[in-house]
């Protein structure tokens, strides 16, 4: 196995723009889509897959993954994008997927908000959202 590439988000949207098959999953929490937001890929007629890595609040990994990754109608063939808060939850979702059988799994770096700034904040230095990519409250 190749193991999970990093991909910086403009060529995770470039290749969502690009490819019909490939997918964006957001491995974060229920409260994190509530309440920091969600990447918004309708300008390039997808939507964005919700699937924690994590159960909120006990934080316990989600055992049936895979089989959300199945139901969700995503295929071994399909590229596979993961993202998170800042890249790491969605580096061992996309290992997950590659053992389950998804072998085009990749790492969205720096997540959807990146690491803290220096004054403490997300959303600035790296990331989804600092990179200026689409993204709503839902």
């Amino acid at each position: 196995m190749p193991g999970v590439a990093d991909v910086t988000p403009a060529a995770t949207w470039e290749a969502l723009s690009q490819d019909p098959a490939a997918a964006l999953i957001d491995v974060r929490t229920d409260a994190e889509w509530s309440f920091v937001g969600i990447p918004d890929l309708a300008e390039v007629g997808k939507q964005v897959v919700l699937i924690p890595w994590q159960v909120y609040p006990s934080m316990q990994v989600n055992g049936a993954f895979a089989e959300h990754l199945r139901k969700a109608g995503l295929h071994p063939e399909s590229k596979l994008y993961f993202i998170c808060r800042s890249g790491v939850r969605s580096l061992a979702a996309g290992q997950a997927a590659q053992a389950a059988g998804f072998p085009l799994a990749y790492n969205v770096a720096g997540g959807f908000e990146g690491p803290v700034d220096a004054e403490g904040h997300r959303g600035q230095v790296a990331g989804w959202k600092a990179e200026g990519l689409p993204w709503l409250q839902r």
